[in-house]
């Protein structure tokens, strides 16, 4: 069986200094490739210096909307250099968050859009964050997106409705752990809709252990066996054909060998 941890933070501090053995407990569990996705311009170097040190590992750079605050011009042209290193296979993780607010609603979409125009240059993929801000998002993808090559809503946690949507933007969507918990009906019920043409897996590690692991604070990639399991038995499928099916899908939206 081969799997794709199509979103994992490899280099947070909870994982980094364990990254080896992590890895090693991944590929025994099934899980043997790996997109670790940057956050920040340190976080987006250590991902690109990672996906130069592992093989099968990759790397996302881009800005997270808890800080777009602090981007200015500059930073986006260290972003873009950094992008067109060879390991780099999409833009992200960016989008918006109205969750939290760390930074202001139209600095998180300043920068947004700032992402999407460099997605288009690069002709790279978008991987989307979004929370509490679903048609906000919807919005500027519409208004500054139409350029991207594709795009994936990444921890996707919406609705049946918000999965039509995004289905028929042609974007794709990407499941974590979330869908496992018991209080994420909505989630599955929107995992029911989603060709597996255009679903993909993530653990969003060192975040959000599935079920059965839900105790272990610490996610990892070797996880995620748990959501594809899950997963397979909701599509009502053999898991073997269904790590296969999403495993193609993801490999055609990343360009993966």
């Amino acid at each position: 069986m081969e799997l794709i941890d199509t979103h994992c933070h490899l280099t947070f501090d909870q994982l980094a200094d364990d990254v080896e053995q992590v890895i090693d407990r991944s590929i025994a569990a099934g899980v043997t490739s790996w997109l670790t996705v940057g956050t920040d311009p340190q976080q987006n170097q250590m991902a690109v210096e990672f996906a130069g040190k592992f093989e099968n590992m990759y790397a996302a750079v881009g800005i997270h909307p808890h800080d777009a605050k602090d981007v200015t011009a500059e930073t986006i042209t260290g972003l873009k250099a950094l992008a067109q290193n060879q390991n780099v296979v999409a833009i992200g993780e960016t989008g918006l968050d109205f969750h939290y607010n760390f930074s202001k609603q139209p600095d998180q979409r300043r920068v947004f859009a700032a992402q999407l125009k460099l997605a288009a240059q690069l002709n790279l993929p978008v991987i989307i964050h979004s929370r509490n801000a679903f048609d906000e998002t919807m919005d500027v993808l519409q208004q500054h997106g139409s350029d991207v090559r594709k795009v994936v809503f990444h921890c996707f946690s919406g609705t049946p409705e918000q999965a039509r949507r995004v289905l028929d933007s042609g974007y794709y969507i990407s499941f974590t752990g979330v869908v496992t918990f018991k209080n994420a009906e909505k989630t599955r019920q929107a995992a029911k809709l989603v060709p597996l043409d255009k679903l993909m897996l993530e653990t969003d590690c060192p975040y959000m252990s599935p079920e059965p692991m839900r105790k272990q604070k610490v996610n990892e990639p070797a996880l995620m066996v748990h959501t594809a399991k899950f997963l397979a038995e909701l599509k009502e499928m053999a898991l073997a054909d269904f790590a296969e099916a999403v495993t193609a899908a993801t490999k055609t939206f990343f360009g993966l060998p």
